[in-house]
């Protein structure tokens, strides 16, 4: 809710000077004309922030939106209104800040606010796919099926990035422990091999002459290193955030070996998953392609999208827009354009959405498989290198002894 202050006259005439809570400018001032028929003006009173407003930083997760969403095209299948359905929902939420939001979110229903208007203020950080597929669920009347809708996007969502979690822990912890490896050897162990053959005057051998000097570069420059590797973040990060640093940044995304097709595919598969979701629920198709491109990961097709809706309310196919662009392939397109021409363009994408989901899924695999055998190899050849030049200089010692 927003708080405005505002001037009105009132049906006798007198001028009339208040405050006033309401959704925004509009409710506001439908509630004013209840008892003044004429505002004169009307103004939004901006409320404190507060750093530790406990609605910051809360997330909606997609397991919970999905089964939130589950929740709520139950209740309402069952024939509950909307309020009494937000708060049952609220009611079954363990998370107190999500809890918080959605009894606000029944309080403005209740005052006779829209469903998704409600939402949208009360819940900042809710997903504007949620919110744009509940509005044209309302406005068809038919919002149960639009929640059914969401519930299986946002699953197949929560499904895919938990495969990807799953397939990364494996090379992160080798990669991980190879690390603390190296710095416990270069720390501990160089040094006090150092320190004893320089007691006993030997002779060291050049492996283990190698580790010594980059033992001891580490030691003296790794202040420097890790200031040098600081600034150059903060200048790739200031760079990413200029219109060029981010067209070159994402095109390398949707280019780069291996990393590339897993991107294409994905971002191919949020596209069409987004926009099926979207038409279901009833979007007309420049509006759906308009929340979609707020969905994209990648900035360059972001881009192209937008492009793609301006076009596509004047008349163009979405099909023929598809195969001109140079970030989604040409499958994609030709795909979409059959769509098209059969009136099937909802189901069609739900096809091609499932179909890159796995595309991604095997290329990921795929490269989880040629990782980690690389990652062994390279650990193997690691940590031989560090047992023969510990062990040289070892036998070397017993002579000198």
């Amino acid at each position: 809710m927003e708080t405005f202050k505002y001037s009105a006259l009132s049906k006798d005439g007198i001028k009339v000077n208040g405050v006033i809570e309401a959704l925004d400018e509009y409710a506001a001032v439908d509630k004013i004309k209840s008892s003044c028929p004429i505002v004169l003006k009307i103004q939004p009173i901006s409320p404190s922030k507060r750093w530790l407003d406990t609605e910051i930083g809360t997330r909606f997760k997609p397991k919970v939106l999905s089964l939130m969403c589950s929740q709520f095209a139950t209740i309402l299948g069952a024939g509950v209104d909307v309020e009494s359905c937000v708060l049952m929902v609220a009611n079954q939420t363990k998370d107190k800040k999500i809890k918080q939001m959605l009894e606000k979110t029944a309080k403005d229903i209740a005052d006779g606010n829209r469903i998704a208007t409600s939402f949208e203020v009360n819940c900042p950080n809710i997903p504007v796919t949620f919110v744009e597929t509940i509005r044209a669920g309302e406005l068809s009347s038919n919002l149960e099926e639009s929640f059914r809708t969401l519930e299986s996007y946002y699953e197949r969502t929560y499904k895919i990035k938990e495969k990807l979690k799953q397939a990364l822990t494996y090379p992160i912890f080798v990669l991980v422990i190879a690390v603390i490896v190296l710095m416990i050897v270069m720390v501990q162990v160089v040094p006090t091999l150092t320190n004893v053959f320089r007691d006993l005057h030997g002779q060291l051998p050049g492996i283990t002459v190698f580790l010594i000097k980059s033992s001891d570069f580490f030691a003296r420059s790794w202040p420097t290193m890790v200031i040098s590797i600081l600034l150059l973040l903060i200048v790739l990060q200031a760079y990413h955030h200029t219109e060029k640093g981010r067209l070159h940044w994402h095109a390398k995304k949707l280019t780069i070996p291996v990393l590339g097709k897993i991107n294409s595919c994905s971002g191919c598969s949020d596209f069409a998953s987004t926009l099926s979701t979207l038409l279901i629920a009833g979007l007309p198709l420049p509006k759906a392609l308009e929340v979609t491109s707020k969905v994209m990961d990648n900035y360059i097709m972001q881009k192209e999208i937008r492009m793609m809706q301006s076009k596509v309310e004047v008349g163009y196919k979405l099909g023929d827009l598809l195969s001109e662009s140079k970030s989604f392939p040409s499958t994609l397109a030709e795909m979409v354009a059959v769509g098209e021409e059969t009136g099937e363009l909802e189901n069609t994408l739900q096809t091609v959405g499932l179909y890159y989901s796995n595309e991604a899924n095997y290329y990921m695999n795929l490269a989880i498989t040629r990782l980690e055998p690389t990652l062994l190899i390279l650990l193997a050849i690691f940590a031989g290198f560090i047992v023969i030049a510990i062990y040289l200089p070892m036998f070397t010692m017993y002579g000198l002894m």
